[in-house]
């Protein structure tokens, strides 16, 4: 789209927002006092910076760019000027925020995807056919130790005790693997991959040698359930890493740390989202998979998270001021 028609679709919003914004100005310099923002200024706060992502992305001139970053400056100062409860900001996290972020570094999330995948699917593979190349990824302990936790003799379900202790540990495991995937993003999205391969690769290796060993039905009914929100969790934390990544590795016209700033606050609503996708597995892992079921129960339930969390992230938060181009 050229300049010209850009700003003639969206000049009037624009005007109309530095309406709103003169006036809510106007009263907080009088009253000398905080004023409730009016309930659509999040909505047009939004799509202004949707707007000004897209003429800094099309190449539209310095002079556009800087009007656009002048207006989003005063809205984001109206807007945040007195922050909404906890539990208010929560709910649109939840409600729209999370699963709009996530569509929107759908790219980098297939690609986080497609190495986590490929790499669990390849070592699996290759395990299955040649039940000696596990111990290239596992070593005896880990192997050992997969073996008694997923044998068909294991002990009977754990008490409440040993549920609360595993849910801890579950939550600093989790969020410390969705932080590193996040994190080594810097080094240009290297590490992120990295990370990616690791965690595909131990995956395959692990069920691969529990198939050969015949204690599949075990490990799959574990884990299938809370790798719903736990391994969907793992990938777009490796996706919000590779977004880092090519923010220095491709900055455009702006300066690698204005990209980097600008690309970390637009993958916080993923990161907070993937959080809430881990503590919620962690729950889970601590109280429901490990209990002595049919199998036929795990794997209903553990489907039916499936589809759950993937509708939640396609769909969720799309509605009258949803995404529009």
């Amino acid at each position: 789209m050229r300049q010209r028609r850009f700003e003639a679709l969206h000049r009037p919003e624009w005007e109309e927002l530095a309406r709103q914004l003169d006036a809510l100005e106007k009263r907080r310099r009088r009253s000398n006092s905080t004023t409730d923002a009016p309930a659509d200024l999040p909505r047009r706060h939004r799509r202004l910076c949707h707007q000004q992502a897209l003429a800094r992305e099309r190449g539209y001139s310095l002079s556009l760019i800087r009007e656009l970053e002048q207006l989003m400056l005063r809205s984001h100062r109206q807007l945040y000027r007195q922050q909404p409860p906890l539990w208010s900001r929560l709910g649109g996290l939840v409600r729209r925020d999370f699963p709009r972020s996530v569509r929107e570094q759908g790219r980098w999330n297939g690609v986080s995807a497609l190495v986590f995948i490929g790499a669990a699917a390849l070592v699996a593979v290759l395990v299955h056919s040649q039940p000696d190349m596990v111990h290239t990824v596992l070593d005896a302990k880990t192997m050992q130790q997969l073996e008694q936790n997923f044998s068909t003799e294991r002990s009977p379900d754990r008490t409440s005790a040993d549920d609360l202790r595993m849910f801890g540990f579950y939550i600093m495991n989790n969020i410390g693997v969705a932080f590193r995937s996040f994190a080594s993003g810097l080094f240009l999205g290297i590490g992120s991959l990295f990370i990616m391969v690791f965690n595909g690769a131990f995956l395959g290796a692990a069920g691969a040698h529990l198939v050969n060993i015949q204690q599949a039905q075990p490990f799959f009914g574990f884990i299938i359930a809370h790798g719903a929100p736990e391994l969907t969790a793992i990938v777009l934390a490796g996706g919000a890493g590779l977004r880092l990544g090519w923010a220095l590795v491709a900055p455009g016209q702006r300066r690698r740390l204005d990209a980097l700033r600008e690309a970390a606050i637009k993958t916080l609503p993923v990161i907070y989202g993937v959080i809430l996708l881990l503590l919620a597995a962690a729950f889970i892992e601590a109280f429901w998979s490990p209990r002595q079921l049919p199998l036929a129960w795990k794997l209903g339930v553990g489907a039916g998270l499936w589809v759950l969390v993937l509708s939640y992230l396609a769909l969720g938060g799309r509605g009258a001021d949803g995404e529009r181009g």
